[in-house]
């Protein structure tokens, strides 16, 4: 379960921890403005005070911080150690993480393995008791409060909470191509399986939450015959959120899985879960911890909170709903599609999400036709006419055709290769503007097909105003010399006209 709004938002934002190339947050995702929009204030019936600010929320009827904290600072005393140990830094990796020579000394001067040490390390990161900064890194103003602010301990536990997924064991070889399928479906059911957990107020079987994240999954790929809606066999922001969050692979068609690999994501699950604290887990059963009883119910009151305030997004135009809903898993996103398009007339809805994805943000524009799947029929006229826009056209095609009768569709199965090059092109956009320019490496393999000189080509002249700002990047990343000197060649014939070429 993650939070709906940037949590700590009276401390300082740290980077996303990165694990391969998946990353759990959306970089640079926008957030609401705290200005007054344009047009005056937004009238709202009943004001309230922004949830995530000041003081941590506390549940009726459940322990206050000063009980709640010792577990916190227990679960995070090696993080707490590492953090005293290191002081300031000059020098760390790219991502964060100690240099092999500090991992090795911390480990020497803790009574740590190295690897134990890495992991502390990257738990201090997350909880903001170390800050990144000029090529190194310092204590954070955490680090300073951990004794004696409770509350600060508990929103750093609650920063690791909404982490977990970050902390779970590496699933084995053998069932990685699994995962990479299965284990973002089933990360949008961990909600359901918490909140499960936290009504129940005891251990539950293992074989109990293996059905509920069954049917969970059932009910995700079937719309569970109410007229929910299913996963999407082309999502249309599928190409950019890849792209983004570096898992740049063509969109899954959902099959039913075995139930051995239903089992295998649920102890991954679990497992995570417990690695930061928010569960146990013993005789094949699992049960939450007081600080993961906690943190649902705290969850739950934020999201009501939320619900009934700005933040809900219903009040808000497009583009900031948009915006708001790029920081967002499929799930939580789609329900704030739903409420916000039945809370005015489809035409005005489907006129304000066209006139989104027709902005420069190629991130956004994607999210703007998933939410245009939403709306469903009464957007078809328009969806059809949006296909003579070029920047809309590859995304109007992929809609119409997913809303035929001929099965799932593929992107190779609609676009043509014009407008294929575009797609390519405004995702990779989406990496400038929101990501980690070195993504754009696994965005070009994952297109090329062998190729990628034949897909510069196509880039250059798809007639898209960033190909050039996305070449010149491709350039400066890509670790072969002859595909970064294609780029640039590229990228340079998109300036003189293709006389380079």
């Amino acid at each position: 379960m993650t939070s709906r709004n940037p949590r700590d938002r009276d401390a300082p934002l740290q980077p996303a921890i990165r694990t391969g190339a998946t990353v759990t947050r959306l970089p640079g995702a926008a957030r609401r403005p705290e200005s007054t929009p344009p047009g005056g204030p937004v009238r709202r019936r009943t004001p309230a005070p922004k949830p995530g600010r000041g003081r941590v929320p506390l549940p009726d009827g459940f322990p206050a911080p000063a009980e709640l904290a010792p577990h916190a600072r227990r679960m995070l005393a090696d993080a707490v150690r590492i953090a005293r140990w290191a002081g300031e830094l000059g020098e760390v990796d790219k991502r964060g993480e100690l240099l092999p020579d500090d991992a090795r000394a911390a480990g020497r001067a803790l009574a740590m393995t190295v690897g134990a040490a890495a992991k502390a390390w990257g738990q201090a990161l997350l909880v903001g008791l170390v800050e990144l900064r000029d090529g190194g890194a310092g204590p954070g103003w955490r680090l300073n409060a951990w004794e004696h602010d409770d509350e600060a301990v508990i929103r750093g536990w609650s920063a690791l909470f909404d982490a977990w997924t970050l902390l779970a064991p590496v699933p084995p070889a053998a069932l990685r191509g699994v995962f990479a399928m299965l284990a973002g479906q089933a990360v949008d059911q961990a909600p359901h399986l918490l909140s499960f957990l936290h009504l129940v107020d005891g251990p539950v079987a293992d074989s109990e939450l293996l059905e509920l994240l069954r049917r969970g999954l059932d009910e995700r790929r079937h719309g569970a015959g109410t007229g929910a809606l299913g996963p999407s066999p082309v999502p249309h922001a599928a190409s950019a959120m890849s792209a983004v969050r570096g898992t740049c692979r063509a969109p899954q068609v959902d099959t039913p899985t075995s139930a051995s690999d239903v089992a295998a994501v649920l102890d991954w699950m679990l497992d995570g879960l417990a690695a930061v604290g928010a569960l146990e887990r013993r005789d094949e059963a699992a049960e939450l911890s007081s600080l993961g009883h906690w943190a649902v119910r705290a969850k739950l009151e934020e999201i009501c909170t939320v619900a009934q305030t700005a933040a809900g997004h219903i009040e808000q135009d497009a583009l900031e709903m948009l915006a708001a809903c790029a920081d967002y898993t499929p799930g939580p996103a789609r329900a704030e599609y739903r409420a916000w398009v039945a809370a005015r007339p489809a035409d005005r809805a489907v006129a304000e999400l066209l006139d989104a994805a027709r902005g420069d943000d190629a991130l956004l524009r994607g999210l703007a036709f998933e939410a245009l799947r939403v709306a469903g029929g009464p957007a078809e006229q328009a969806v059809r006419a949006a296909v003579e826009e070029q920047e809309l056209r590859p995304y109007a095609l992929l809609w119409l055709a997913e809303r035929s009768d001929d099965g799932p569709v593929s992107p190779a199965d609609v676009l043509g290769a014009e407008d294929a090059a575009w797609l390519w092109v405004d995702t990779a956009a989406a990496v400038l503007d929101h990501g980690d320019t070195a993504l754009l490496v696994p965005h070009v393999e994952g297109a090329s097909a062998g190729e990628p000189v034949r897909l510069f080509n196509r880039a250059r002249q798809s007639g898209h105003p960033r190909a050039a700002s996305v070449l010149t990047a491709v350039s400066g990343v890509h670790p072969d010399p002859a595909v970064a000197r294609a780029a640039r060649r590229s990228a340079f014939s998109v300036h003189d006209g293709g006389a380079g070429q």
